[in-house]
């Protein structure tokens, strides 16, 4: 039984459409220009950003004298309140597991964060388990997140993929574990030199049926 090793955000969950959702009406409460909302995910980038950072351009872009703590929290509350899990993802993540994949998350992120969002959205029924970086105390693309993975499951890296949208922390982390790798494209063009993705897919479906082709 070889290890399906997953990203959270913008792989399991629809993170950009969950704060597309938030900020789309945020914005609109400011009265900005609805293609601002393009500006906040750039700033955002895919998470990468920190929240109070995030928080504090937003602040200085409409000069709001709302406190960053309140809008780190609103923005928070806001990817809550409107991330679901996607039904196929669902079904995918079962038929991984009937085919003899044990599906394992593998997150960059803040623990209660990350581990509320899993519970929220019902993923934690679909996952054997789930490895975050601020409690493992090491994040992708240091291989060493994926062996505790495999330790966590109780497992062996053996046959085991990596599926993700992030080229650095996925794809490179997986390249340095040695093991195969699946990469969300999300309509983006592969320009990394250093290592490729074993594969590519246009989402998670494609993803898993490329891993149990594989």
């Amino acid at each position: 039984m070889p290890l399906l090793l997953l990203d959270i955000d913008n792989t399991l969950l629809d993170r950009t459409g969950a704060l597309r959702a938030w900020g789309d009406r945020f914005l609109a409460d400011l009265n900005a220009p609805a293609e601002d909302i393009d500006w906040l995910l750039d700033f955002d980038a895919d998470g990468l950003t920190d929240r109070w950072d995030l928080a504090d351009a937003i602040r200085q872009r409409y000069d709001l004298r709302t406190p960053s703590i309140d809008l780190v929290e609103a923005i928070e509350e806001g990817i809550a309140a409107n991330l679901r899990l996607d039904p196929l993802h669902a079904c995918a993540l079962r038929i991984a597991d009937a085919a003899g994949w044990v599906p394992v998350a593998v997150s960059n992120g803040r623990t209660r964060e990350q581990e509320r969002l899993i519970r929220l959205t019902g993923l934690d029924r679909y996952l054997a388990d789930w490895v975050i970086s601020e409690e493992a105390g090491v994040s992708k693309p240091n291989p060493r997140i994926f062996t505790l993975a495999a330790q966590r499951a109780r497992m062996t890296m053996r046959g085991a993929w990596v599926v993700g949208d992030g080229p650095e922390g996925d794809i490179g982390g997986a390249a340095a574990a040695g093991l195969r790798s699946v990469w969300l494209h999300r309509g983006r063009r592969w320009t990394e030199q250093r290592f490729a993705p074993t594969c590519a897919a246009d989402g998670l479906i494609a993803a898993i049926a490329a891993v149990l082709a594989g």
